[in-house]
């Protein structure tokens, strides 16, 4: 499995991360409807900080909003789709690949091309008495 340490897709990462790449929403009111929470629970040893467990499912023609986490998220891609960040030509996020995104890094901001959803498994280790993502404006 690769990675995104891997050198040809850690600038693809970079720049993805630099204001435009993965999802992950918050079960909250007023939530994405792409993000289905699994599991939520304290990390050990950091009672200050929890673990939470979801999987997006972005269809095609949608888009998640720039925003950013009060931690690291983490995803997997479970089933690849083409994307488009605007200004940016379509890119290919394969099955298989995965992704960080490191505290308070602005990401998102693309919409799913083609017939194919783009699904993900996303774990974030994040501030506990924060919400799982704030949105950020658009640069």
């Amino acid at each position: 499995m690769r990675h995104f340490l891997i050198c040809p897709l850690r600038a693809f990462w970079l720049s993805i991360t630099l204001g435009l790449s993965t999802i992950a929403f918050a079960a909250t009111p007023g939530d994405t409807p792409h993000r289905q929470e699994r599991q939520r629970t304290v990390l050990s040893g950091a009672p200050q900080m929890e673990v939470v467990s979801s999987i997006v499912n972005i269809p095609p023609g949608q888009s998640a909003e720039i925003h950013f986490h009060h931690g690291v998220e983490a995803a997997y891609v479970i089933q690849g789709a083409e994307i488009q960040v605007p200004g940016k030509a379509p890119m290919m996020l394969p099955t298989g690949m995965s992704v960080m995104n490191l505290r308070d890094v602005r990401h998102g901001g693309f919409v799913v091309l083609g017939e194919t959803p783009l699904r993900l498994f996303t774990v974030h280790i994040v501030d506990k008495n924060k919400p799982l993502y704030d949105l950020s404006p658009s640069r």
